[in-house]
């Protein structure tokens, strides 16, 4: 089984950051207007000195995640299909035969293009329903991968184009 890119521990990282972000300024907000002095009619801003021991607290557990969660995840083209593995928790596995794969995408993001990494999206012909890592709901490609090399991502784009192609041949002329 092969690993993503090293350098994708920073996507999750930064994905976990931005995913958070909303959150955390919502509980500041909160915290301003609950946890302040009502009586006085002044916001009171001292809960806010806990942010110098929580926001670090945050980083670390979300750059532990980052690194666990491209430790855990692999991916392997194999004689019957691309089958993925991820999840730090909870495992999930993924077998895409290749005569389901309709197309294969790379797509770039700003962060992405930044660290120099791709996605790989793998759509089949049944698309999953899937929740993206800042929380949106949607149609997705059933096999994605982040933080892929651009290199790389080309490479198994074709491979992947041409396995998908060889079996709808074969199976044409049967």
């Amino acid at each position: 089984m092969q690993q993503l890119d090293p350098k994708s521990v920073w996507l999750f990282f930064i994905g976990s950051i931005l995913g958070w972000l909303i959150s955390i300024i919502i509980l500041a907000i909160y915290g301003v207007v609950i946890l302040s002095d009502l009586d006085k009619g002044t916001p009171s801003f001292g809960f806010l000195n806990w942010l110098w021991v929580v926001i670090p607290a945050l980083l670390i557990f979300f750059w532990i995640w980052a690194k666990l969660t491209y430790h855990f995840y692999r991916y392997e083209l194999r004689e019957d299909g691309f089958r993925k593995e991820l999840g730090v928790i909870w495992k999930k596995y993924v077998t895409i035969p290749y005569d389901r794969i309709q197309n294969v995408d790379i797509y770039r993001g700003v962060i992405a293009r930044i660290l120099g990494l791709s996605d790989l999206n793998i759509q089949t012909a049944g698309a999953s329903a899937q929740v993206s890592r800042y929380g949106t709901w949607g149609l997705g490609a059933e096999g994605r991968l982040p933080g892929l090399s651009r290199e790389v991502a080309e490479q198994l784009r074709d491979e992947l184009v041409r396995r998908a192609k060889q079996l709808r041949t074969t199976n044409q002329g049967l």
